[in-house]
């Protein structure tokens, strides 16, 4: 609208102009070289008009076949950008889906229409590690390391190139120098922390968690979880030489990480030492209800010097209490008041977990029940066949692995945090033999007395068959607190062979 309004503006102005000029007759005279030119005014006018107009024309025709082979350079370089550009989005396609050989044509195609763009150079690495070119891989990510626009790519692809080929000492090399070149990266600092890690450098690990959480690459529940774990770690290793600075690292990593079970052992341990119980009780309490373990368990009974067998069931009662419904706290309640000679209250601990929370720990105290309260061998025995086919207790595992203790990174993959205190899953193998896949199998021996005498008998207990029923009760929960008595359950195993080796007489 604008447009049209000026437009007619225009042309008001112009015939007004012109009428002007009709209205206002004239001569112009020319003298030049002998030569006379007389015209009006308007006439002169008009044709100096035509000629400029003309003057405009020849000028733009001029400047157009001058500036033409540049018009046609950049219009074929305008074209082979766009075949370029569309070989990038195919060719990454191409990757993305595994099209081995769609992926190297496109890159190909890419290289010889943009032979300098940075993402022709990724898709030809990546093309190259899809056929399994791993020389040429290298060599394009090593090309990429002379320019600034592409050093960065140029050594995560060295780094991932040397971690596939088993060079950790290329591939520490490759993340350090990235770090250096950008700290605002994530993935080298991820990739020191793991190698730091590995090499168990926790001061060098701790300092990279620092820096990747003041970077803003992990949440702050993370960040403080992994140094609670390092600081654990540092604390285990110093308990027996340097008592002073294991139990600042495990105080720091308790309040970091109150369900962390070995601070809190380690902290609870050196602080009953020192004669300050009531520090260790609450750091123990605080874990165990959160995190159970019998290594809690024992430094809480002893956490005061020179008590007697009934003040540590006493202590031992408190702490189950405030997970009554684990077989922690009844497994460890039960094993004082066997100390303290408390047999019915060993029974009333162990109750609740006598039929569906059966466990191999639960079977077996109630086989030293039965041995050191009544001398029942045979009770005993019983309780021994049973615990071959019981669940699984926890242990420290990781990857598939029994640990002998926690420890803070998998021995297998050398993952952070991948220890776990839990039950081994337990299967059935093609003979109806109880299996495991962690570990070995479970030879249950016991040594027990009849009363008869006072020499050990060797109670072997070697599973024939199982059910799905066994494998299925061992699983089951059931909410019973140890307060909640329960009828013991039947045997669990359909045929159990016994062999005992009476003492020599």
């Amino acid at each position: 609208m604008v447009r049209l309004v000026l437009f007619l503006l225009g042309v008001l102005l112009l015939a007004s102009g012109l009428a002007w000029l009709a209205d206002r007759p004239g001569n112009l005279l020319i003298t030049w070289e002998g030569y006379e030119i007389e015209t009006s005014v308007f006439r002169a006018i008009v044709i100096l008009a035509v000629l400029i107009g003309a003057a405009i024309f020849i000028w733009s025709l001029l400047r157009q076949i001058w500036s033409s082979p540049a018009i046609i350079s950049q219009r074929l370089s305008r074209r082979r950008q766009q075949r370029g550009l569309d070989a990038l989005s195919s060719g990454m396609i191409a990757i993305g889906a595994g099209d081995r050989s769609t992926a190297t044509r496109y890159a190909i195609q890419a290289r010889r229409s943009l032979p300098n763009e940075p993402m022709t150079h990724l898709l030809r690495a990546q093309a190259a590690q899809l056929s399994g070119d791993r020389a040429t891989a290298r060599r394009i990510f090593e090309a990429m390391l002379a320019s600034p626009d592409t050093e960065q790519l140029g050594l995560r692809g060295l780094f991932l190139e040397a971690k596939r080929e088993g060079e950790p000492e290329a591939a520490r090399q490759f993340a350090d120098r990235a770090a250096r070149l950008n700290p605002r990266l994530a993935w080298p600092l991820e990739a020191q922390f793991e190698m730091q890690c590995k090499a168990a450098d926790w001061a060098a690990a701790a300092e990279t968690v620092a820096v990747a959480k003041r970077n803003g690459h992990l949440e702050r529940d993370v960040a403080d979880r992994r140094r609670a774990l390092m600081l654990a770690a540092q604390a285990q290793a110093l308990e027996e030489s340097n008592a002073d600075k294991a139990l600042a690292m495990a105080t720091e990593a308790h309040t970091l990480a109150p369900d962390l079970i070995p601070s809190a052992a380690v902290a609870g341990r050196i602080l009953a030492s020192r004669g300050q119980t009531a520090k260790a009780a609450k750091i123990i309490q605080r874990t165990w209800s959160q995190s159970p373990h019998p290594d809690l368990a024992a430094a809480y009974a002893y956490a005061r010097i020179g008590d007697s067998t009934h003040d540590r069931l006493d202590r031992i009662k408190q702490l189950a209490l405030l997970k009554p419904y684990d077989v922690e706290s009844g497994v460890a309640w039960a094993t004082a008041a066997i100390e303290a000679r408390e047999f019915r209250v060993a029974r009333h601990a162990l109750q609740p977990f006598l039929k569906e929370k059966l466990t191999r720990r639960v079977a077996r105290l109630m086989a030293r029940i039965e041995t050191e309260e009544k001398g029942d061998a045979g009770r005993a025995r019983e309780w021994i066949a049973r615990a071959a086919t019981a669940a699984r207790d926890p242990v420290w595992t990781a990857d598939a692995m029994i640990l002998d203790a926690w420890a803070p990174i998998s021995p297998v993959t050398g993952t952070l945090d991948a220890v776990e205190w839990r039950a081994p899953v337990t299967v059935l193998d093609e003979d109806g033999e109880t299996s495991t896949t962690e570990g070995e199998h479970l030879m249950a021996v016991d040594y027990i007395g009849d009363g008869a005498d006072d020499e050990p008998k060797t109670i072997e207990a070697k599973v024939v068959t199982a059910s799905d029923d066994v494998a299925k009760s061992a699983a089951a929960e059931r909410p019973h607190a140890p307060d909640d008595p329960g009828a013991e359950g039947e045997m669990l195993v359909p045929e159990v062979r016994t062999t005992r080796t009476a003492p020599p007489t």
